[in-house]
């Protein structure tokens, strides 16, 4: 078996992966979160690009742990913002992962905005680094586009989902299955393109 680091606390994340990998029909992969290993000192969010932040952040684990590490940097990319929030997703209002403050201050800063005018995307980098070489590196790129909604929508995922209306359907992402989601999410198709790679690591 063979452990791989995924160097998030959320759980959801780690669900989630674990979702993909078995729907893939990946085996001989334990998968591993910050709580499982001992704390090391993770350099902050810096980069100017979600790529940049993943890939820092799989770096980190790696180096402190010696285990292969999985990261992602995630947000949502406005068109009506100018792509922001986009890597300041997370913290949008000031407070790091209050999501349903983060959503309504998005709400507010698009009340003029018209429908024609509110599309955005879910976007995901993922990064996987499995040894201390450029060539033990790889990160891909995942977008889910759709338009933002005048009001929260649904009690399911996290963060900005209530208020993402995916192109081609009628709910929030809020809204979807689980499976549902991983089929069309940022994170699901950046891991998908992701899966070559952790099927050679498993």
């Amino acid at each position: 078996m063979t452990r791989l680091l995924v160097a998030s606390r959320n759980n959801k994340k780690l669900t989630e992966l674990r979702r993909v990998l078995d729907t893939a029909g990946i085996v001989g992969l334990e998968l591993l979160s910050l709580a499982d290993v001992p704390e090391y000192p993770e350099a902050p969010e810096t980069g100017a690009t979600f790529e940049e932040n993943a890939l820092a952040k799989a770096r980190d684990g790696y180096a402190a742990t010696g285990i292969a590490c999985v990261a992602d940097d995630s947000g949502l990319s406005v068109d009506a913002l100018n792509s922001m929030p986009g890597v300041l997703s997370a913290r949008w209002a000031g407070v790091h992962g209050d999501d349903v403050t983060n959503y309504w201050l998005l709400l507010a800063q698009l009340t003029d905005v018209p429908e024609e005018r509110r599309g955005a995307a879910f976007v995901s980098a993922c990064a996987l680094v499995t040894g201390p070489d450029p060539a033990d590196e790889v990160t891909v790129r995942g977008e889910w586009r759709g338009t933002i909604a005048r009001e929260p929508r649904g009690t399911g995922g996290f963060g900005y989902d209530p208020v993402f209306l995916p192109d081609g359907g009628t709910c929030s992402a809020a809204e979807l299955s689980p499976e549902a989601k991983d089929a069309a999410s940022h994170r699901g198709r950046a891991l998908a393109l992701l899966l070559p790679a952790l099927r050679k690591l498993a």
